[in-house]
């Protein structure tokens, strides 16, 4: 098993020094899933919410995200994120809505956290936008799907929810 890279010899947290690593090209994918009432899901597939388009502002959320993510996450490295993609995919059998986040850069460490803290942030924007009609709205599955670039190379989830 890998040692935890955030903690010094002594036991005391760190940001991880990337400053030698190779800059290689990245990419994460994640993804989440917030389910909700029959009525809720309904109103967000028709675009009717008297709030607006649901999912644009929640798209927008996650991608702005992703970009503050070393704001958010104390030892997280800020990164110049070269692509940024999010795709919600609606299932009216279950009422609800998975989203998947891709993320992309090139340099000496990874994405997983900007496509992780992207996914929760989407989902919680439709959280917020709909909870005054529905508050027993649950988010979850959230996970990395698979990455690759740098030392570690590719990674792939090997159950796929």
């Amino acid at each position: 098993m890998n040692k935890l890279t955030h903690f010094d010899a002594s036991g005391q947290a760190h940001m991880v020094n990337v400053g030698d690593k190779p800059n290689t090209h990245r990419i994460a994918i994640a993804t989440g899933r917030i389910t909700m009432l029959p009525e809720t899901f309904s109103m967000i597939e028709a675009g009717t919410h008297k709030k607006g388009d649901v999912l644009g502002i929640a798209r927008i959320a996650g991608i702005q995200a992703s970009k503050k993510t070393s704001d958010l996450i104390p030892l997280c490295h800020p990164l110049a994120l070269t692509h940024v993609s999010l795709e919600f995919a609606l299932n009216q059998e279950t009422s609800s809505i998975a989203c998947q986040v891709r993320v992309e850069t090139t340099g000496p460490t990874g994405v997983e956290m900007e496509a992780l803290t992207a996914v929760q942030v989407a989902l919680l924007t439709i959280y917020d936008m709909a909870k005054a009609v529905d508050r027993g709205m649950v988010i979850g599955d959230v996970r990395l799907l698979e990455k690759s670039g740098g030392k570690s190379g590719e990674w792939k989830v090997v159950n796929p929810i």
